[in-house]
């Protein structure tokens, strides 16, 4: 009769086995590392880890180990320099004048992460680029729509953002968005900074900036005005696919067809819709770039009686010579938050003030790792805001 073999488990499974009485075996020191994250610059030039070194001094943590630069031939490299296995990582890029490197850095780290098996991949992008571009003009595109699908791609699972130009974006994206607001920021700078702020009026400089200048005026009970009239460009006015394609001389109609013709758009004369004789003038809105229109509004309300005038956006981009025109406009000051390095402008005029928003950034880093709720940051924020 042959004899039966005792099989014994292989090695790996041997440990599940223990003597009766004994205490169970300790749980390997690497899952440890898995309920960790780090935080990492995907930007590694001063200006642009300013704000990422603040929100880890807030954390209470050190920034991750890593190195981003750029090849003789213009590529991007980036170099993970620590272990990131099972942890949350959190990418804070902040958004310099050269867009498509940063673009291309946050892109290639959030990869380089997926491959080294980091288990969540947030991006902290407070300033989320080509915002702008999220509608379709003639035959362009939607820009906007195409970075969050690059993003997806390349191993990103949510992002932390800061007032989205049009909150609709937000259906772009095929994982989590939490798009905070830098307002409660600039609201207490208006009441602890601005002399006699309740002699002011928020003004929005365009109709489009109505429902966030009627935010602020709400919160801060305050006056409401509105500039309407031809010296406006909105991006309403501009043409989008619905007038494509163009007309062609001599086309073929059909005899039965006749469709009414649409009356072109004449604005009016320069109306300011709102007292601002005698008061402080504070003009909101999410993003300062090209600063014509602000100079213009600014020339319009001082010659409505406006005494003194500022200037209040999330986003300070200040392209170009913003600097220059702020200072020699009759704009008195122009306060902006850390979104956007803006170091350079600064010196160059100082009218420009910023407001840090990194406590915000931070907190909300803090509640995504512990899985706590996010209602806190978004209290008394409604739909419109």
């Amino acid at each position: 009769m042959p004899k039966k073999l005792l099989l014994l488990p292989p090695l790996s499974a041997c440990s599940a086995f223990r003597a009766p009485g004994a205490r169970p075996a300790a749980a390997p020191a690497m899952n440890a590392a898995r309920t960790g994250y780090r935080v990492f610059s995907a930007n590694s030039t001063a200006a642009c880890t300013e704000l990422a070194k603040r929100i880890t001094e807030r954390l209470g943590a050190e920034l991750g180990k890593s190195v981003v630069y750029q090849e003789t031939n213009g590529e991007t490299r980036v170099e993970i320099k620590e272990s990131v296995r099972g942890q949350d990582i959190f990418i804070i890029q902040t958004i310099p004048r050269d867009v498509n490197t940063a673009v291309m850095e946050l892109l290639i780290m959030a990869y380089a992460l997926k491959t080294a098996c980091a288990r969540n991949i947030i991006g902290v992008i407070p300033y989320f680029p080509y915002s702008k571009q999220s509608k379709m003009r003639k035959r362009g595109s939607i820009v906007c729509k195409l970075l969050a699908s690059m993003l997806a791609k390349a191993g990103l699972t949510h992002i932390i953002t800061m007032d989205l130009h049009q909150k609709e974006i937000q259906g772009f994206f095929s994982f989590p968005v939490d798009n905070l607001r830098a307002s409660p920021f600039l609201l207490q700078y208006i009441q602890e900074e601005i002399p006699n702020y309740r002699n002011a009026v928020i003004v929005a400089k365009s109709p489009d900036a109505a429902k966030r200048a009627q935010s602020y005026a709400e919160r801060l009970r305050l006056g409401l005005a509105v500039i309407h009239g031809e010296a406006q460009c909105t991006e309403l006015d501009m043409d989008d696919g619905r007038h494509s394609p163009p007309m062609v001389k001599n086309a073929t109609v059909h005899p039965g067809l006749e469709l009414p013709l649409m009356m072109a758009k004449e604005k009016p004369p320069i109306t300011v819709v709102g007292d601002v004789g005698g008061r402080i003038a504070i003009i909101v809105d999410d993003i300062i770039d090209d600063v014509e229109s602000f100079v213009a509004a600014a020339e319009i309300l001082k010659e409505r009686g406006a005494y003194k005038i500022y200037v209040m956006a999330t986003h300070g981009i200040l392209s170009a010579d913003a600097p220059r025109l702020i200072e020699e406009s009759s704009i008195d000051e122009v306060v902006v938050t850390n979104t956007v390095p803006h170091e350079v402008q600064k010196l160059q005029c100082p009218k420009i003030k910023t407001v840090d928003i990194s406590l915000i950034l931070s907190e909300a880093i803090r509640r995504i790792h512990n899985g706590e709720s996010m209602a806190y940051l978004f209290r008394n924020i409604t739909v419109d805001d």
